[in-house]
């Protein structure tokens, strides 16, 4: 467990960083509203936001409920193969954790779909 909280804080490290380093490169230019061809540039980037937000959202969604219901899964089983005898509770109750672990990701595709078309 003490490796996986490595891993992940290194994984976040890293997008923290690479968030940072690339927040001068998408920076608007100061004058931007001056000149139309500006402009319509600043427009282009927009697009490329929201695919790069897009991705990120998914990709974040996704692989943290995919370490969760691997763990839910691991956990259950280590659980049931303890005590065969509350295999149903346990797996009732494992069921409804990974319901609620996907209904978050299937959230985080609504944001992301509202993020495309609606932004």
């Amino acid at each position: 467990m003490n490796r996986l909280l490595q891993k992940l804080f290194l994984l976040a490290a890293v997008l923290t960083l690479t968030l940072a380093l690339s927040v001068p490169a998408l920076a608007a230019p100061e004058d931007a509203s001056a000149n139309t061809e500006t402009a319509e540039a600043a427009g282009d980037s927009t697009v490329g936001l929201k695919a790069i937000a897009a991705g990120l959202a998914v990709g974040i969604a996704a692989a943290g409920g995919a370490v969760g219901m691997g763990l839910a899964t691991a956990k259950s089983t280590e659980s049931i193969a303890r005590q065969p005898e509350a295999e149903g509770k346990v797996r009732t109750t494992l069921m409804l954790g990974l319901v609620f672990i996907e209904t978050a990701i299937i959230y985080a595709l609504l944001v992301v779909i509202l993020i495309i078309f609606v932004l």
